[in-house]
């Protein structure tokens, strides 16, 4: 199982959208400085996430979030106003 999640910069308001087979283990890389883009953007709040069977469906659907659909979906999400998910 693969979890596609987002993360929320607490301190400078920008999103991460990542991947990845150990969510508890990426929040704690995400937190301690570990990943590159989000080290000195944290603390990091986890807003999003969606479980999927294999890496493909997980990449597939990041690839999606980061889109400009993907985004509008997200936002509208976090805001509690969107419907289903759709993707191509």
């Amino acid at each position: 199982m693969y979890t596609v999640y987002v993360l929320l910069s607490k301190s400078t308001g920008k999103q991460y959208i990542g991947q990845t087979q150990d969510l508890t283990r990426r929040l704690t890389e995400h937190e301690q400085g570990i990943a590159r883009y989000t080290r000195n953007r944290g603390p990091w709040e986890l807003v999003h996430h969606e479980i999927l069977k294999t890496r493909a469906e997980a990449m597939k659907r990041e690839r999606f979030l980061k889109s400009g659909q993907g985004r509008e979906w997200l936002k509208g999400r976090l805001s509690g106003r969107a419907g289903p998910p759709q993707a191509d």
